[in-house]
């Protein structure tokens, strides 16, 4: 068997001297076209992430509330009734300001402020 030297040859080994400096990178064209890919494939990543196309809109059959402070000597009884339009039932505001603020029952304090809904105009 023959023994083979795999020695670097002095065209392609590139090894300077202590203190001096190499010639600056070159890319090749296929090198260029290497970095163009990824950073395409990088840009494309970024506008994936943000491009989730979330909207803010209102959901259907949602209703408008506001925050009332519940006076002295008010029930939730006069309060379901003022944001109940003429010929609506009562006790369906009163349920629903119930859910909206977690009331176990029909007991309020002065100063205590409830989530109500807005009465519909029309």
């Amino acid at each position: 068997m023959s023994t083979m030297s795999l020695a670097a040859s002095p065209r392609t080994a590139r090894v300077a001297p202590a203190g001096a400096e190499l010639a600056p990178l070159r890319l090749t064209r296929r090198g260029r076209m290497v970095v163009a890919v990824l950073v395409a494939l990088v840009l494309g990543g970024v506008a994936l992430l943000f491009a989730n196309g979330a909207t803010a809109d209102v959901p259907e059959g949602a209703r408008a509330v506001t925050v009332r402070t519940v006076g002295a000597g008010e029930s939730l009884w006069a309060i379901a009734s003022s944001v109940t339009a003429p010929g609506a039932d009562v006790r369906d505001a009163l349920r629903e300001i119930a859910d909206l603020n977690g009331l176990t029952g029909p007991t309020l304090a002065a100063g205590q402020q409830l989530v109500v809904p807005v009465l519909a105009a029309g």
